[in-house]
């Protein structure tokens, strides 16, 4: 896994086991931030942070709990990580419930603390990926004219040609054409690339709105 410009953002009040935290990380050739509030994380973080999230529950002010609600508000995403006190597990299977990607109990064993760090980025970097597809595949929708969108809802639809010639009362060359251009303006090489690319980035139900 190559992190890239994944950081682990820390967000606990309590100084030393931040500083403590932030060593774990660093010597695990991890970036790490450190933030003594849920105020100071969320004024210098936004929807372009990447990496993912080590919290405390119990915090002054904002807990962690209500800052992970207020993530999606701000269109953060990283994934979460709770920090608990042992009379605050209820508190973090709460949280996993409401999105985070797990939790420890203090005192954690340090390996398996970076273990879980490690998935959670590798999950935030697949998850950024198919972000980005996904938008690619929109900007390239965006490009196809009312008719070709048409043509494409019905080779989605597994119509022939003819089928689509037939029901958009046009001739079958004509189909043919758009169909050419919409397969170059999608960048797919087959109908089975072109179905993917529609299915896997969950465009099919905007497609046969605007179709």
């Amino acid at each position: 896994m190559n992190p890239g410009n994944s950081v682990v953002h820390i967000v606990d009040d309590d100084r030393a086991l931040r500083e403590s935290l932030c060593f774990l990380i660093e010597s695990a050739d991890l970036p790490a931030r450190a933030f003594e509030s849920a105020a100071q994380f969320l004024d210098a973080c936004d929807a372009a942070s990447t990496g993912c999230l080590l919290l405390d529950i119990r915090m002054p002010e904002m807990n962690g709990l209500e800052l992970l609600a207020a993530l999606p508000e701000r269109a953060i995403h990283l994934p979460v990580i709770m920090i608990t006190g042992h009379g605050d597990v209820p508190m973090a299977v709460r949280a996993m419930k409401d999105g985070a990607f797990d939790f420890f109990e203090k005192p954690f064993n340090d390996e398996a603390l970076l273990a879980c760090v490690r998935r959670a980025i590798d999950f935030d970097q697949k998850q950024r990926r198919r972000h980005d597809q996904r938008e690619a595949v929109r900007a390239r929708l965006s490009r196809l004219t009312s008719r070709e969108r048409q043509v494409l809802e019905g080779v989605i639809r597994g119509r022939l040609n003819k089928q689509i010639a037939e029901e958009l009362d046009l001739s079958e060359k004509t189909i043919e054409s758009h169909r050419a251009n919409l397969m170059r303006k999608m960048q797919a090489e087959n109908v089975v690339d072109l179905v993917k690319l529609i299915v896997d980035g969950n465009h099919l139900a905007e497609l046969t709105a605007s179709a």
